[in-house]
């Protein structure tokens, strides 16, 4: 065979082989977003992708700051938030974007206290002041008094909050604002607040960090990162008055009310919930998903990665400390994939 005719048949194989990947449906996903959910995203994915390995996602935790201005922009496929979008920012966004809940988990005060290893319990107004840098040492009365024979320090607290935009700070923010007027008018809720005293750690993983590695200090992490670093971390006052661990059992209390009456579209907030039971600073976490997908591989991956998630992704929340969905919003959410187009 001569070259000439080599170079066609090598070139006819080439373009068979790419018609074959494409016929095959070969997928690539971009997403980015949230760092709150991105241990129990990092498990399905990769769940995912072996038993399709057709598809590949690929997600960067960079906060759901980020996640969502790339979603507007149109940088990835699909977003993450751990706060739902507001109506303004919907408004403002070029296309339709659908909320999608996916787990639901927890916000929780983590501290490194100089000969302190218990649970500290933190009334409401503790931690509202604490952030608020009104309450300043460790031996401060609204510490000391909800933890009785405790023997705390005069030393300076050390305040730790998130530096990027986060849903983690959403959720925390939301707490406060619901549990403080002072907070409310002063600081307000969101996933970047002008905090009003504290040094930032970039992520979940930054402030963990920085909490462990700074003596006197306090931070709020999501609970798994507080669990796989080490850190104690301490119960929280609830609006029944209840000092409240954050566990599967407390975050799941947090979620009953919400399940009976979840909106249509999904954006709730499920922070200071009713109930003896229920840990105070829970919430769900979502993925942020274009109602219109122009790409049809695309648009079938995304909705069977769902339905997926849904389903069998579930069973793996509870070993990375995430609290299964309510089965009544798993299945208005099942309905809700026809939306997407």
């Amino acid at each position: 065979m001569n070259m000439k005719k080599t170079f066609v048949v090598v070139s006819l194989l080439l373009g068979m082989a790419a018609l074959a990947a494409a016929q095959g449906g070969q997928v690539l996903l971009n997403a980015a977003g949230a760092t709150f959910p991105y241990p129990i995203y990092s498990k399905w994915f990769d769940v995912y992708h072996t038993a399709h390995p057709n598809v590949q996602i690929n997600y960067q935790s960079i906060g759901s700051g980020g996640g969502i201005r790339q979603l507007q922009a149109g940088t990835v496929d699909f977003g993450a938030s751990d706060g739902p979008m507001s109506d303004e920012q919907l408004a403002a966004s070029k296309f339709k974007i659908l909320h999608f809940p996916t787990v639901l988990g927890a916000d929780v005060p983590s501290y490194n206290i100089s000969g302190v290893s218990g649970e500290l319990n933190f009334t409401e107004k503790a931690l509202a002041g604490i952030f608020l840098g009104t309450i300043t040492k460790w031996n401060d009365p609204e510490i000391t008094k909800a933890n009785p024979g405790v023997n705390l320090p005069s030393a300076d607290i050390v305040v730790i909050h998130r530096s990027d935009g986060s849903g983690t700070t959403y959720i925390w923010t939301d707490f406060l604002s619901k549990a403080s007027d002072d907070w409310k008018n002063k600081v307000g809720k969101g996933t970047s607040v002008n905090w009003p005293v504290g040094l930032g750690g970039k992520g979940n993983e930054g402030v963990a960090g920085l909490v462990k590695q700074t003596p006197n200090s306090i931070g709020y992490v999501e609970l798994v990162y507080a669990a796989q670093n080490g850190i104690a971390f301490g119960k929280v006052q609830n609006a029944a008055g209840k000092f409240i661990k954050a566990d599967l059992a407390s975050v799941t209390a947090a979620a009953a009310g919400a399940a009976k009456d979840m909106p249509a579209d999904f954006r709730v907030s499920i922070t200071n919930a009713p109930g003896a039971t229920a840990y105070p600073v829970s919430s769900f976490t979502w993925l942020l998903i274009p109602a219109q997908i122009q790409d049809p591989a695309k648009r079938d991956a995304i909705k069977d990665f769902l339905k997926w998630m849904l389903t069998e992704g579930q069973k793996y929340n509870e070993g990375l400390t995430y609290a299964q969905l309510p089965k009544p919003v798993i299945e208005k959410e099942l309905k809700a994939i026809s939306l997407v187009q």
